[in-house]
């Protein structure tokens, strides 16, 4: 009988194209927005992934992320090293500055300062040059994101910017994680960056801090605070603010939830739609089943085995077509580092199961309510 029923389905090429496109063009929206949703808001902690060697952040108790900070005065180092169980702590600068390239464009940076002995703050990897290029006067490192966006299709070793009216000479390339605004990020030495950075009386904006061996991160957060009277968080906990602050302060999740929804909907009414009228037009043939003996537990089997192929087919297309998008954007500055979160597919599994349940058991009334003598009629 489910060969039967496959055979019902296929026969009509028209409508069961319509029913995989309409699952296919769900699970593709669903997948694709939640995809682009989850990277984006994680986006927020990019500051703080790009500082793999930190296991504390310490900051002023009414900072929030690593772009929404309050400086601190220099002695708050000092408090910071005096706590027992730091085996190191380092300053750090974020600042936001303007920079005028040769071509005398005007271009928003964030300006990163980095521990001058140590070079704590930088990213791991480096796609041109040498972390130690910053020892050289007048010497920034940019991000690869950067690159794009001020010297495309070009090298920007070498070259001169005016960075708030001070000197700088771009000497490396920074494998970074893109921030949520994608802004362009310059490194420097952390006494090259006060120059950089108009002047205010406080100008440390963190502390980066190394736990003893034997102290776990958690613990040695909770002394520099009761300690210090700064806030000091873990660096997962820390990373984590920056997302919920996206999530808190943006209409993101609401717009990208609005989308989500849409495909759901949509979905419900191009496979309803198409698998009611395909019921319609197989209403005898199901009529001429019952009257031969099939039982309408064998008929529900039927219409639950056509749901799960178009449901098959048109998830599979669906996922498919999410990772080639992902895939062809690579390159785009905005879409570096995306990728597909083994739970995204789930929710949209789950997501196809609820519209083909729904839509199978709405089509499905019409043929259980079916006499076996209309057929004869």
């Amino acid at each position: 009988m489910i060969w039967i029923a496959i055979r019902m389905l296929t026969g009509d090429a028209q409508k069961f194209y319509g029913l995989v496109f309409g699952i296919a063009f769900s699970t593709l929206l669903i997948t694709q927005q939640l995809t682009i949703f989850v990277n984006l808001i994680e986006r927020g902690a990019s500051g703080v992934y790009n500082v793999s060697n930190a296991d504390v952040w310490v900051m002023d108790p009414v900072s929030r992320t690593t772009d929404v900070a309050y400086a601190m005065p220099s002695t708050a180092l000092d408090k910071v090293r005096s706590v027992e169980g730091v085996e190191w702590a380092v300053p750090h600068i974020r600042a936001q500055a303007a920079v005028r390239t040769s071509t005398g464009d005007l271009e928003g940076v964030a300006v990163i300062g980095v521990d001058d002995a140590t070079l704590i703050g930088l990213p791991k990897r480096m796609l041109e040059g040498a972390p130690d290029v910053l020892d050289q006067p007048d010497s920034v490192i940019i991000d690869d994101v950067g690159t794009t966006r001020m010297f495309p299709d070009e090298s920007p070793i070498g070259k001169r910017l005016e960075l708030n009216d001070q000197r700088a000479v771009i000497r490396g390339v920074a494998d970074a994680i893109p921030s949520f605004t994608s802004t362009v990020v310059l490194y420097t030495k952390y006494s090259q960056a006060l120059r950089y950075v108009p002047g205010t009386r406080n100008r440390l904006s963190f502390v980066l801090v190394g736990a003893e061996h034997g102290v776990s991160a958690d613990e040695l957060a909770k002394r520099i605070t009761d300690q210090t009277g700064l806030r000091a968080r873990t660096r997962d906990e820390f990373a984590q603010d920056g997302v919920d602050f996206i999530i808190q302060n943006t209409g993101i999740p609401f717009n990208f939830g609005i989308t989500v929804m849409l495909g759901f909907i949509v979905g419900i009414a191009i496979v309803g739609l198409t698998f009611s009228l395909f019921i319609r037009d197989n209403i005898k043939q199901f009529g001429a089943l019952k009257a031969i003996g099939v039982t309408n537990a064998k008929i529900r089997r039927m219409v639950a085995s056509q749901a799960a192929l178009v449901g098959l087919v048109g998830y599979g297309l669906g996922i498919v077509g999410t990772v080639l998008f992902i895939w062809g954007f690579a390159g785009n500055p905005t879409f570096k580092g995306f990728y597909v979160p083994w739970q995204i597919p789930l929710v949209s599994l789950v997501a196809v199961f609820l519209i083909l349940a729904l839509t199978g058991w709405l089509a499905l009334r019409n043929v259980l309510k079916t006499e076996p003598a209309s057929v004869f009629r």
